[in-house]
C-alpha cells in the first residue's frame, strides 16, 4: 500500500498550498475591499469567511501530515 500512503502525503503537502490560499485571498480581500464596486461589508465578510476556512484547514492539514508522516504508519506495512 505504499501507493496510499504516496497519496495520502501529497494530499497533505497540498493541503499548505490551499492554507496561504485561502488565508492570502481573505487578506486580499478584507485590504482592499474599498477599490472594487462591490459593497465593503459584503466583501469583508467574504474575506473573513475565507481567513476562518483558512484557520480551520491549518487545524486538518496539520493533523493530515501528522498522520500521513507518523512513523506509526510505517510499522504497519
Amino acid at each position: 500500500m505504499n501507493n496510499n500512503r504516496i497519496a495520502e502525503q501529497f494530499h497533505a503537502i497540498f493541503g499548505i498550498f490551499m492554507v496561504f490560499f485561502y488565508l492570502g485571498v481573505g487578506t486580499f480581500l478584507i485590504l482592499t475591499s474599498d477599490r472594487f464596486m462591490i459593497d465593503k461589508a459584503l466583501m469583508r465578510l467574504i474575506g473573513g469567511a475565507f481567513i476562518l476556512m483558512g484557520l480551520y484547514r491549518i487545524y486538518s492539514t496539520y493533523k493530515k501530515i501528522t498522520r500521513a508522516f507518523s512513523k506509526e504508519n510505517e510499522e504497519d506495512e
